[in-house]
């Protein structure tokens, strides 16, 4: 029989992992969340914890503490778990260890009978859903990274602070990698319809100059998170609920995920952040924005650094298969 409830089952329980869960319980966005973690008692006490206060939430929502055996009645698997980057020396150290990370909870999952849509939120967020996608034998548009939905975030509050505007009423992305390549499309950026580079050039209070230190900030903004409080884990939280709602609702609303590129701005197999169409079957088309000259040259340069980094921890990987 056809069962009636959404499920999603989260691996990983640190900071990103219960943030996720607690936005998805609080908002009522899912009938069930399982929490799975190598640490069962984490995974058991966030699960008590969150049925504790459900009653306040606007439906109640059935957690508990599950196994990866859970996963094949999910309709999303959300992949949290992995070493950050604050752990370890190098990025690449980041990337060798939590891709064999990725590799045995792919595994075990896909053993389940998982049959759903992969979230990956674990970083580096681009290499990492690339992994889960090779590994998992899932199409393209059913493995889907948080990409740069946070950064783009940064971007329009931060703007909207700038010009004193709803940050819901400017439309810009950041794109490419989730990382220190990533590129502020300010070319397409808008309020309401208008260019914000002709807003800038019409009044003399802004300046390109501004919004340069602006894109700069959202790029270390994880760093000014951290040194202040140890880590960002309430944004990305946030993020991966609005990014379940828009499955489950089947919203075909466009956010800048990290997605598989067959072509499209003019690279192949690779994930990175970019606009899509995001749907109950995933994703379901990309959005490809008419970048400025700067802005492509860019955006080749991001590619560059996540292929050079991730093809050699990729193919090791494979051939150990």
């Amino acid at each position: 029989m056809k069962r009636n409830v959404n499920r999603v089952a989260i691996i990983g329980t640190g900071f990103v992992g219960s943030s996720y869960a607690y936005a998805l319980v609080n908002q009522a966005i899912v009938e069930e969340v399982v929490l799975i973690d190598m640490n069962r008692e984490k995974a058991e006490g966030e699960a008590m914890d969150l049925n504790h206060g459900k009653l306040y939430s606007h439906s109640p929502t059935q957690v508990w503490q599950g196994e990866y055996s859970d996963c094949k009645d999910a309709d999303i698997v959300c992949i949290t778990a992995g070493v950050s980057q604050s752990e370890e020396v190098t990025r690449l150290t980041v990337v060798e260890k939590n891709t064999k990370i990725v590799k045995a909870i792919v595994e075990q999952v896909m053993n389940s009978g998982f049959n759903g849509i992969f979230l990956i939120a674990s970083n580096p967020v681009d290499i990492i859903t690339y992994a889960t996608w090779k590994f998992s034998g899932l199409p393209k548009e059913r493995v889907i990274g948080s990409g740069t939905m946070l950064d783009t975030a940064r971007y329009l509050f931060m703007l909207g602070e700038y010009f004193n505007v709803d940050s819901r009423n400017i439309n810009g992305y950041i794109i490419g990698e989730h990382g220190d390549s990533q590129i502020a499309a300010l070319s397409t950026a808008t309020i309401g319809g208008k260019s914000i580079i002709d807003i800038v050039n019409s009044n003399r209070k802004y300046s390109i100059e501004d919004l340069e230190e602006i894109a700069v900030n959202v790029r270390d903004a994880a760093n000014h998170v951290a040194i202040r409080k140890g880590a960002t884990y309430y944004g990305i939280g946030m993020c991966l609920a609005r990014l379940t709602k828009a499955i489950f609702k089947n919203e075909n609303v466009i956010l800048p995920v990290s997605a598989y590129l067959d072509g499209e701005y003019g690279f192949n197999d690779v994930y990175v952040g970019v606009p899509a169409v995001i749907n109950r079957q995933g994703l379901r088309n990309i959005v490809e924005m008419n970048l400025n000259m700067d802005e492509k040259e860019k955006l080749t340069t991001s590619v560059t650094i996540l292929k050079n980094t991730m093809e050699p921890v990729i193919d090791s990987l494979i051939t150990l298969k």
